[in-house]
């Protein structure tokens, strides 16, 4: 049945039943079956959308540029030279500007608080493209795709590998416990006792109504069973001069054959939200492995093997986007 979006920002999973992520998911995946076909039915024709990037972004910022010129609107492009917001301008004052100008406004950058500001103030629907504390959007990929390999969400073991305190891991325990999944957050413990506590807490909640489960563990032996092994690097933007110690304590979390074997799967996938170190080919891969640093968060043979779907989620941010946009502002 459909639900009625219009007018709602998107910027977290918290915000939204199980019901309404599952709507978004239909229609991420009846706008992809759409597209494939060759059906043109443009629901965003005369939308003005605006982009506020203060974060650098590949798959983001061309997820929503060509979603939303695929279904007719008009997109504007502000990064963080190009725009007054927080310098010149108050968040709230830019918000009500840009919300006089756009029909919706999608933000990109640092804290959640931000994100929050601008849909308290536009009187469009604002859209989460990743904060320090939430990526709502690469969730919806994310179960995009385990739904097109696994047929279902509910049930399915997502252990997430790595460090969990971030949008990421937060944004997995929240979709997870939202629709009935059992996540793993496997990593060190020192890292796992700086999450949000009380973020886990409604997650824990979340978890048990929906028939789900949450796990925070540094215990490998919680691989078993699992159906999909998710990555991420290792060290954020910004992070750069904290690479040598995480690398130190997250290697023994890479993702190797061995760790895929470890979960007796032998069907197991491994997903990734990009944009990964898996081999020395980059700049940043390259110098640190020169100064005896191995940053890879996983191997070459895991990320380009036949277990890894992580360029099918790549493509599904276009898609669910494409949805988050006909649900929240489209005709």
């Amino acid at each position: 049945m459909a639900l009625n979006l219009k007018g709602r920002s998107f910027l977290t999973l918290e915000d939204f039943t199980p019901g309404e992520i599952r709507y978004l998911l239909d229609l991420g995946h009846d706008l992809k079956a759409k597209r494939r076909a060759g059906v043109c039915d443009p629901a965003l024709k005369g939308k003005h959308i605006v982009l506020l990037f203060e974060k650098t972004s590949t798959r983001t910022r061309c997820s929503f540029e060509v979603a939303a010129t695929q279904e007719g609107a008009h997109v504007t492009y502000l990064d963080a030279g190009s725009s007054q917001m927080g310098k010149k301008e108050s968040l709230e004052d830019s918000a009500k500007v840009l919300g006089r100008f756009f029909d919706g406004i999608e933000y990109r950058g640092f804290g959640q608080d931000i994100v929050e500001e601008l849909a308290a103030h536009a009187g469009v629907p604002v859209f989460n493209g990743l904060t320090n504390e939430f990526h709502p959007t690469q969730i919806l990929a994310d179960f995009l795709t385990i739904r097109e390999h696994f047929g279902k969400l509910e049930g399915i073991k997502l252990v997430y590998l790595g460090d969990a305190r971030f949008n990421m891991g937060n944004s997995l325990m929240v979709g997870c416990a939202k629709m009935g999944m059992h996540f793993v957050g496997l990593g060190p413990q020192e890292l796992a006792k700086q999450m949000d506590q009380e973020l886990i807490k409604r997650v824990f909640a979340e978890a048990r109504k929906n028939g789900g489960l949450i796990e925070i563990t540094d215990d490998m032996g919680s691989l078993k069973g699992a159906d999909m092994i998710y990555g991420d690097i290792w060290a954020s933007m910004g992070e750069e001069d904290l690479i040598p110690k995480r690398a130190e304590l997250l290697s023994p979390y890479r993702v190797t054959e061995d760790t895929l074997k470890a979960t007796g799967n032998p069907d197991i996938l491994y997903m990734h939200c990009l944009p990964s170190f898996h081999d020395f080919e980059t700049k940043l891969a390259k110098e640190w492995k020169d100064k005896g640093v191995d940053i890879r968060e996983v191997t070459d043979e895991v990320f380009r093997g036949p277990h890894s779907v992580v360029f099918d989620e790549a493509e599904n941010r276009m898609h669910s986007i494409k949805a988050v946009l006909v649900a929240t502002i489209g005709k």
